[in-house]
């Protein structure tokens, strides 16, 4: 027989802990312009007007979440910058097509409301959009006691950006002799935590007392749409790539046209301390190379005449270089990894 006194919050689920928690996303998010609260928080849908000064409009969606640096997260009890992890990890996919974002929209699910944790995530997103320039214009918060263990959650974002039909960025505009640039990492971004968590675990190590591993791992990605859409703006790339989950080859191989190579020198890649450490853990080339970015965060494509005008838009501590070139394509290989890495 059902008990009489049986309530959602006695199973688990504080509705009113969320909905405070929604009351303060919307008292923290404004406008691009800083004037009034935006009012599709908390409503069922999200309302947003595509720029009046796009002709014929696309759409570009994607979405993604941060993986198990969450983890890493939850052992330092530090949250405050995965949300913006959350949010680079969608923009800089749209960016690759030539999408300027245009709105954000996260999903937390969780054991049980924390409002200290679930503020300190949501502001990081908020910051994550200020530098994407997008908004942040709903979401979803989920309280699952029996699903996630205690103390666990997990967060996936959502993003959607607009581009001009004749501006997107396809393969075609990718030529033989055109230059690949590296646009450096922050450090790890949002990929290969699974492995680096199991280094620290075979080794042994306390992250709470490792004061270089404690900040290196929690560094956010960086977000690259104000340099990228200024070099749309001016015509200045033929192609990109995020580097993310399956490193250089994988990613590349993504935006290269079937006719053509991409030729990779290992060894003018400015590799971060942070890569040269977990490649002292014992971590072959070959899985540094397929599971982490190693330095390059993004890829550009571009014609060689005009590298000069390129970094001119970087400052010093992102300035791209090169990395490698495009070729004709002679054999099965789309991206070819020549050289080796110099791990020192």
């Amino acid at each position: 027989m059902v008990s009489k006194n049986l309530t959602y919050k006695k199973s688990g689920v504080n509705i009113a802990a969320a909905d405070n928690f929604v009351k303060f996303i919307s008292q923290l998010n404004t406008n691009k312009k800083g004037k009034k609260k935006l009012s599709n928080i908390g409503g069922f849908g999200s309302i947003t007007d595509i720029p009046k000064k796009f002709k014929n409009p696309q759409i570009v969606a994607c979405t993604d979440g941060v993986g198990t640096k969450i983890e890493i997260a939850n052992t330092l009890n530090k949250f405050n910058t995965i949300g913006i992890d959350l949010v680079a990890m969608s923009v800089n996919d749209l960016i690759v097509q030539g999408a300027a974002p245009l709105i954000f929209l996260d999903y937390i699910s969780i054991n049980k409301v924390n409002s200290s944790k679930l503020k300190s995530i949501i502001k990081g997103i908020v910051k994550g959009c200020a530098i994407s320039n997008c908004e942040l214009v709903g979401g979803e918060t989920a309280e699952m006691p029996e699903t996630y263990e205690k103390d666990k959650f997990d967060i996936a974002g959502f993003a959607v950006g607009v581009v001009e039909k004749n501006r997107i960025l396809n393969k075609n505009k990718i030529k033989k002799g055109d230059l690949i640039l590296s646009i450096p990492s922050s450090g790890v971004h949002s990929n290969g935590y699974s492995l680096v968590r199991q280094v620290l675990k075979e080794k042994k190590i306390n992250l709470k007392k490792d004061r270089y591993l404690s900040k290196e791992l929690l560094k956010p990605t960086k977000i690259y749409v104000k340099e990228i859409l200024n070099l749309l703006n001016n015509n200045l790339i033929n192609g990109c790539a995020n580097i993310t989950g399956g490193g250089i080859s994988d990613n590349l191989k993504r935006v290269i046209p079937s006719n053509l190579s991409a030729e990779i020198d290992l060894n003018k890649i400015k590799v971060k301390k942070i890569f040269s450490w977990l490649k002292k853990q014992g971590i072959s080339d070959k899985e540094m190379l397929k599971t982490f970015n190693c330095g390059v965060g993004f890829c550009l494509i571009i014609n060689p005449k005009k590298i000069k005008k390129i970094q001119a838009f970087f400052d010093k501590k992102f300035k791209p270089y090169v990395i490698g070139k495009i070729s004709k394509m002679n054999s099965q290989s789309r991206v070819k990894l020549n050289a080796k890495i110099n791990w020192s």
